[in-house]
């Protein structure tokens, strides 16, 4: 019997396309190339197969035309990610498109990668770092590059899911006290200690330090807004390692150059892989690349996840373990 063909529009990890080609039909892209941005080549290059499943990625233009546009032999999206804002979910379930992510399986490293940018942030790692590669270092002082200790900070944690509660299990070893914020509170077991905010206010005006780990989608779209941030304390750090969509670019950047925010750490950025230029000029904030789940380590586990839920599918006509539409 033939294998199920599979459309695959990113490069993944050496391990995920040897098993994908392994039991399916697959339709590599060894080189990268980025037509997985435009819909309409999705669409083309799924009907031009006959793809049987879709494996995609964040990035994606999975929108409502492309989707719309798929041929019949689509049965189902997979997405290299957890979030899944990339694709209309509405779309593929008129289409009876099941679609499927990859969570419980990044939450520890995308954990780190905000606690790399809260550490970079509070001890001024990135300028630091820009100063010596720039031969500006001319030894210690004193009173050169003076950040902020995070021990003993209070850590608010907005959106306590998975990496939430990861992050908060790494700040509990920095000494730091834990609030967080979400739609309802946790089980103590759950919290391990740490204090639940029911409204917003006294959340924001408590903390010392911000970390966003928020869904994304039109609901929170510039959810850190001018406003908000009025309500923190003078002197606050921000991290948003979640979803770009929910900083207001303009917003953060006015409060980076007064000093509302001390400093601030991004890994996702509002219409990535574009990034505001007015964070270019300044010292206090660290910018990542996405980096949010990108170990080895963890990759592998994302693919090797996509493709349990492909061959559920695609293989043996199953319902797939992580189906969200």
């Amino acid at each position: 019997m033939a294998k199920p063909i599979l459309l695959v529009t990113r490069k993944l990890p050496e391990a995920i396309e040897a098993r994908a080609a392994r039991d399916y039909d697959a339709r590599l892209n060894p080189q990268d190339e980025p037509w997985s941005t435009d819909g309409a080549e999705i669409a083309r290059r799924a009907k031009e197969a006959k793809a049987d499943g879709i494996l995609g990625a964040a990035g994606d233009k999975l929108d409502a035309a492309c989707i719309q546009a798929l041929p019949d032999s689509v049965k189902v999206i997979a997405t290299f990610s957890v979030g899944f804002d990339h694709i209309d979910i509405a779309a593929a379930k008129a289409r009876n498109i099941v679609v499927v992510n990859t969570p419980e399986v990044l939450s520890f490293a995308t954990a780190e990668t905000a606690f790399t940018l809260m550490l970079m942030a509070a001890r001024r790692a990135g300028e630091g770092e820009r100063m010596v590669r720039a031969g500006r270092w001319k030894g210690w002082a004193p009173t050169q590059l003076l950040g902020v200790t995070l021990e003993g900070k209070k850590l608010g944690i907005l959106g306590f899911g998975r990496i939430g509660r990861e992050l908060a299990n790494m700040a509990r070893g920095f000494r730091m006290e834990i609030h967080y914020r979400d739609i309802q509170k946790l089980p103590p077991e759950v919290e391990q200690g740490a204090i639940y905010h029911d409204n917003e206010d006294g959340f924001l005006s408590t903390i010392d330090i911000l970390s966003m780990h928020m869904p994304g989608g039109e609901a929170n779209r510039h959810w850190l807004n001018a406003a908000r941030i009025a309500k923190m304390k003078k002197g606050v750090v921000v991290v948003n390692s979640g979803r770009g969509v929910s900083v207001h670019d303009e917003a953060l950047i006015a409060a980076l150059k007064s000093g509302q925010v001390r400093a601030a750490g991004l890994d996702v950025y509002d219409g990535e892989p574009k990034v505001n230029p007015g964070y270019f000029a300044l010292e206090n904030v660290a910018l990542l690349p996405h980096l949010g789940s990108a170990t080895i380590e963890t990759r592998d586990a994302m693919g090797h996840r996509a493709l349990e839920n492909l061959d559920a599918v695609l293989l043996k006509g199953t319902t797939p373990p992580h189906r969200v539409a």
